[in-house]
């Protein structure tokens, strides 16, 4: 009996989280994380290109923008793609 009840709470809850995102939704609110200016990045990738090209490892030129290497070469891959 307990379990039924239970189950049948945990259905409520379900019903008024997915009421409160369509209400928010509905009110413009956007869910996940804020797109970066592509400005921005190109901005970005300039410094850390400009820093290898002077002889930094691509960690540190990364960290010069607050990039991780992996960051660095996914934005630079992007780019190269778009260029071809």
């Amino acid at each position: 009996m307990l379990a039924t009840l239970a189950e049948y709470e945990r259905e409520l809850i379900t019903e008024r989280v997915n009421a409160g995102i369509a209400a928010a939704k509905a009110s413009g609110t956007q869910f996940g994380r804020p797109r970066v200016e592509p400005a921005v990045i190109a901005e970005k990738l300039a410094i850390v290109n400009d820093a290898r090209a002077k002889g930094r490892t691509a960690t540190d030129a990364a960290q010069l923008v607050g990039w991780s290497r992996a960051t660095f070469y996914r934005h630079n891959a992007t780019v190269q793609s778009q260029d071809s």
